[in-house]
């Protein structure tokens, strides 16, 4: 799910994280080779403040400083993972069971690679989702990418 420079990036911040009672959802670096973004999106148990994005950016800034993944320059966002979460570890499967997501597989299962629809948990490595009626077990080592599908209740006041 993650590339080289992505994993390297997040285990040099995860011990500063847990310090800070900070979850590091992910990890994204995009855009241009020669000036990429690097996005570290950040989340607690209560959400997160934007005075605790503000603090969150100074240590990661200075990890990230430290650890130097890229010659020359290079943005630095760090961010709520949103709505459309992002879902990384068999953890955050097993945490959103119940929940909405869309999760995209390195290779065609059942000649489909996209599966949208209600996730069920985990188990024995594989992430189990109901999708069109059916039940699935996906293998987590073959997850490109996940997301929850948000929805937002325009009735409400």
């Amino acid at each position: 799910m993650l590339s080289a420079k992505e994993q390297a990036i997040l285990r040099a911040l995860e011990p500063q994280a847990q310090q800070e009672g900070i979850e590091v959802v992910t990890v994204e670096v995009v855009g241009a080779k020669k000036s990429p973004t690097i996005r570290v999106y950040i989340d607690t148990p209560e959400g997160v403040s934007f005075d605790e994005l503000s603090q969150a950016q100074s240590w990661i800034d200075g990890i990230v400083e430290q650890l130097d993944p890229f010659p020359g320059a290079y943005m630095l966002e760090v961010s709520s993972p949103g709505i459309d979460r992002p879902l990384r570890t068999l953890e955050h499967f097993e945490r959103f069971a119940g929940e909405q997501a869309v999760v995209k597989l390195a290779s065609p299962l059942d000649g489909r690679a996209t599966f949208t629809g209600a996730l069920a948990g985990v188990r024995n490595g594989l992430v189990l989702m109901e999708c069109d009626g059916a039940a699935f077990e996906l293998p987590y080592d073959q997850v490109k990418r996940a997301h929850l599908k948000g929805t937002v209740d325009f009735s409400r006041k």
